[in-house]
């Protein structure tokens, strides 16, 4: 179903169903949209996390075994 016959439909509706979808429509946008930037903040830097070893450091003792003292 396109956007034009879903505009269609929804023209159908009575309201309070219509504010619903909006509703419904705009918490999920919200709730994609902060992972997108993740997605995009983690896409952009994955050059340099591969490639500056300042950065990657400490992954060399990832598998060690940790013990916390106490």
């Amino acid at each position: 179903m396109g956007t034009k016959e879903i505009l269609i439909a929804l023209k159908k509706l009575p309201v309070n169903a219509r504010i619903l979808i909006v509703e419904k429509t705009l918490k999920n946008i919200r709730k994609a949209a902060p992972k997108k930037n993740l997605e995009s903040a983690a896409e952009a830097l994955l050059e340099d996390y591969e490639s500056d070893k300042e950065l990657t450091a400490f992954s060399s003792i990832d598998f060690e075994s940790f013990y916390e003292a106490r």
